[in-house]
């Protein structure tokens, strides 16, 4: 089985680059592609065992989350965020679950509610990426990558509870809903109690490799625990990110820039991966709901219903909490931060896709029930989750750039107001390094290390003139702004100079190396910085 999944990773990760070339949607085009190669005649079946998506793919997507995201952004939109990412996956779960199991009775409502489940979770990745290339005001694309995060803890908490249901697995409460909120509290406590286990022993370690080491590992173990005390392994693995990330300043610098490029990859993999072997599986899905008795027409309608009902409930919810909102605030302040305008409101209620999260829990649903009875209507399940998640991505991936730009949403006073702290952080800095610099000055016991510091010194000094006279010109014009792009893009040609000659010189044999390695290295450190520099975070 391992040569397929490396081909199967292989042929995703190559799709992925192709998509990002061509600025296609790479979940469509893996999940598309995928679909079409299971129908090639004599193609072997891959198939994993549920518990390893849920266990092995899940819990470092989730992870990496936590680890890109702004608590202050979360704190200062956390109603808006706490609508969408409970509230509406809860709604979502009853409504979707009453529709599947009406317009689709053959699932029974504790099926029907497994499936709802499921396809309950948004997936922020595209619309955040979209949204930020689109000039999307900051709050919007913080309440959307905040909704994502906290949607999927909740759908995926959910989707446990109505399995072990339908399942007839045994636990620890017999009630369901009681049992729903013992998974969520007791995951929260576990992840967090071992965020903050996993951060004071970091505190503890000098060498970075070690320290993103115990990182890397921080979400199966979470995940694995809280499993075992049969608590919510996703919450866990949440609480445990968040625990980690706000402290992530006191690490030191090759730590983060370490542990950012390690979720970088590992997103792109098993997401590449998940969407293609979900695509891979969809032949032999059909198939075996075909054997179990159910019609291919019958699979279309209740994919169609559902998807409907998916996009609908979003729709309805977001729109007509919208106004309410507006009704009530009247204006005023929400204490939250101001409240969302109409347009606002239009594309987060368009901002429905669907993605990795809903694929790897449909994959993760299990084969057999407590009393090894297959689990009633599994292939219906996942083929449903499926086409829902394709469908989202067509209807609404394809058509959010030109809703975003149709409607204009440009916020130039935030624009203004992130100038304005960055400018603030800059002279925090440079007045700290200023004063750090004259101490030491101050402090030196012979002429050469007064000497050195007195030239640290007048570099800073100089330094911050530029930078100040840069933040004057922003205040009048863009021309600041214009000025501070062509710098990195001077400093970039430089550095792309400086490495180039470095490599001919090691070719050549004269430099050693070793010299040449330890030269590069502080280059990429450089050109990273730059890249932060030129690519804020939210």
């Amino acid at each position: 089985m391992l040569p397929h999944l490396l081909l199967v990773l292989l042929g995703a990760l190559a799709l992925t680059i192709v998509s990002a070339r061509r600025g296609w949607q790479a979940p469509l085009v893996l999940a598309v592609t995928g679909a079409a190669v299971s129908f090639v005649p004599g193609l072997p079946r891959l198939e994993l065992p549920p518990d390893v998506i849920l266990s092995v793919v899940l819990p470092p997507l989730l992870f990496s989350t936590t680890a890109g995201f702004s608590w202050r952004g979360f704190v200062r939109r956390w109603r808006s965020i706490t609508n969408l990412g409970v509230l509406l996956v809860v709604v979502t779960t009853a409504a979707v679950g009453a529709v599947a199991a009406y317009a689709v009775p053959w699932l029974g409502l504790g099926t029907a509610l497994v499936l709802a489940a499921v396809v309950s979770p948004p997936d922020a990745v595209t619309a955040v990426a979209i949204g930020g290339r689109l000039g999307l005001p900051v709050r919007v694309l913080t309440t959307l990558k905040g909704e994502s995060l906290v949607n999927d803890a909740a759908a995926l908490t959910l989707f446990s509870t109505a399995t072990a249901a339908v399942a007839g697995t045994e636990t620890v409460i017999g009630d369901p809903v009681l049992f729903f909120l013992f998974e969520a509290v007791g995951g929260v406590l576990v992840g967090a109690v071992l965020g903050r286990v996993v951060h004071l022993v970091r505190t503890r370690l000098r060498n970075p490799a070690n320290m993103t080491a115990l990182a890397v590992l921080t979400p199966f173990t979470a995940y694995a625990v809280a499993e075992a005390l049969e608590t919510s392994g996703v919450l866990a693995v949440v609480a445990a990110g968040f625990a980690l990330s706000r402290r992530a300043v006191r690490t030191v610098y090759a730590t983060r820039i370490a542990e950012r490029e390690v979720w970088n990859l590992l997103d792109v993999l098993l997401e590449a991966f998940v969407f293609a072997y979900l695509g891979l599986q969809l032949r032999f899905l059909l198939s075996d709901a075909l054997d179990e008795g159910t019609s291919l027409a019958g699979l279309l309608g209740a994919a169609l219903v559902v998807l409907a009902a998916v996009v609908g409930v979003r729709l309805v919810w977001v729109l007509g909490g919208g106004v309410l909102m507006r009704r009530v605030l009247r204006g005023r302040f929400s204490p939250g931060g101001r409240h969302y305008t109409v347009r606002e409101d239009v594309v987060i209620a368009w901002t429905g896709m669907r993605g990795v999260v809903t694929l790897a829990a449909a994959a993760g649903i299990p084969e057999t029930t407590a009393s090894g009875e297959p689990f009633p209507h599994r292939a219906d399940l996942q083929v449903l989750a499926f086409a829902v998640a394709v469908g989202t991505l067509v209807l609404q991936g394809s058509t959010l750039p030109a809703l975003i730009r149709r409607l204009r949403l440009e916020a130039p006073e935030e624009h203004e107001w992130l100038d304005r702290q960055r400018r603030l952080a800059r002279e925090l800095s440079s007045r700290t390094a200023h004063e750090e610099l004259t101490r030491a000055r101050e402090e030196a016991d012979d002429p050469v290390r007064r000497h050195v510091a007195d030239l640290v010194l007048r570099r800073a000094e100089q330094l911050a003139a530029l930078r100040a006279s840069d933040d004057a010109e922003q205040e009048g014009a863009s021309t600041g702004r214009v000025a501070a792009e062509t710098g990195i893009l001077l400093r970039r040609r430089m550095i792309s100079a400086q490495r180039a000659a470095l490599v001919t010189a090691q070719e050549e044999g004269r430099i050693a190396e070793e010299a040449v390695a330890e030269s590069l290295e502080q280059l990429d450190l450089d050109e990273a910085s730059l890249s932060h520099r030129s690519s804020p975070r939210l």
